[in-house]
């Protein structure tokens, strides 16, 4: 799945991936998911046969997409359903397997924990970023222990609690910034106390500023 304008959030049982445009999404066959966007989408969306692609994860992956492969990807989209595999276009589908096999993995993937305490918890956190309570005062509204919690998230996440928070609050800076959102207003949504302050967390996790990684689209 790869957007070319707009972003799309995808949520299955096991978490949460955001794509902007330059990146994509491959979700395997059989994955349960749901598709939300942000901001005016073009979506174009590759079926594959799981056989074609045996070297794929089983698990959603955002990947990036090369200028030669978002180009890939938009010519393959006029091909008839009935191609020939063995003309014209099953050679260019057989260019876009060779490129999927090497893609990197980008982090926009935010794991949702199954305990009905953090999962509760989470999705507040996910309604109302701008929350800046501390994992105790988080933990008493749920009834639990913040080190019962602590270990939770690292046991149902493999992250600990700050740095699932702080890629929370990356995905759902991504999702306002793509609807149009400007840095100011998103900074203060998520509750930093100044813009440069939200800049340097993006700059962290995604090596850019944001403008520089939304001028990528």
């Amino acid at each position: 799945m790869h957007a070319s304008a707009g972003v799309m959030t995808i949520t299955t049982p096991d978490g949460i991936w955001v794509t902007p445009p330059h990146l994509a999404l491959w979700v395997p066959s059989m994955t349960l998911h749901h598709v939300r966007v942000y901001g005016r989408l073009s979506l174009k969306t590759l079926y594959i046969l799981p056989e074609a692609a045996p070297h794929m994860p089983l698990s959603c992956r955002v990947v990036p997409v090369s200028p030669l492969l978002r180009e890939l990807i938009v010519h393959a989209c006029a091909f008839p359903r009935d191609y020939d595999p063995g003309g014209p276009e099953g050679r260019v589908m057989a260019v876009i397997l060779d490129q999927m096999r090497v893609l990197p993995v980008a982090p926009l993937y935010l794991p949702m924990p199954r305990d009905p305490r953090l999962s509760g918890l989470c999705r507040r956190l996910l309604d109302e970023p701008g929350d800046r309570r501390t994992l105790p005062e988080l933990a008493a509204g749920v009834g639990a222990a913040d080190r019962t919690l602590l270990r939770l998230f690292l046991k149902e996440t493999g992250l600990t609690f700050r740095i699932w928070r702080r890629q929370a609050t990356l995905l759902v800076a991504l999702r306002k910034l793509a609807a149009g959102e400007s840095v100011t207003a998103v900074a203060l949504d998520l509750g930093y106390e100044s813009q440069s302050a939200f800049i340097a967390m993006f700059r962290r996790a995604l090596g850019v500023t944001p403008g520089r990684y939304f001028a990528r689209t």
